[in-house]
């Protein structure tokens, strides 16, 4: 007789994602698993003797946290907030950067300042699950998002504290995160 368990997936954010927590579940003996991104939940059918904290330690092993039922870690109005408050810093930034009868002296600092919370903090899950992702030896559009935007922030910060007239790019670094 199968059993249907149905688990709760934290961190995909891809197909890429995706593709790896179904190969997990499915290289297991006896489970027959689909994930479903936008979900973020696994499906799986399994065997007699297939335990379902065997599909947990097979996510959690691929570096995607899993549980049984619903989560209560995650909750639903976080990528809401993270995105208007990296929207309210990231607007005045792209106007400041792109619109020069705008700018005024200093304003580079002003960039800094609107684009580290946004790279930073409303960057945070791509940062995580790119870092995830290459301790378990795997790439994803994590990876480029959170490569992108920290060269991006990076090369600016240090063009603004050492390198003077050089250009600035807090607002890609920005703009991509948002």
């Amino acid at each position: 007789m199968a059993q249907r368990v149905e688990l709760e997936i934290e961190g995909m954010t891809c197909a890429s994602c995706v593709s790896r927590v179904e190969r997990a579940l499915n290289g297991i003996d006896g489970v027959e698993a689909t994930v479903n991104l936008a979900t973020e939940r696994a499906s799986a059918s399994l065997a007699d003797g297939v335990s379902p904290d065997e599909l947990v330690r097979a996510v959690d092993a691929t570096g995607y946290r899993a549980s049984l039922g619903r989560s209560e870690h995650a909750r639903p109005g976080d990528a809401g907030r993270r995105l208007a408050g990296a929207a309210l810093l990231t607007l005045p930034l792209l106007v400041l950067s792109m619109a020069g009868a705008l700018q005024f002296s200093g304003w580079e600092w002003v960039a800094a300042v609107l684009a580290t919370p946004v790279v930073l903090l409303a960057g945070w899950p791509f940062h995580r699950a790119a870092a995830l992702g290459v301790r378990h030896g795997a790439a994803s559009m994590d990876t480029l998002v959170s490569i992108g935007t920290l060269a991006a922030w990076g090369w600016s910060l240090v063009a603004l504290l050492a390198l003077e007239g050089a250009d600035l790019y807090f607002e890609v670094g920005a703009v991509i995160t948002t």
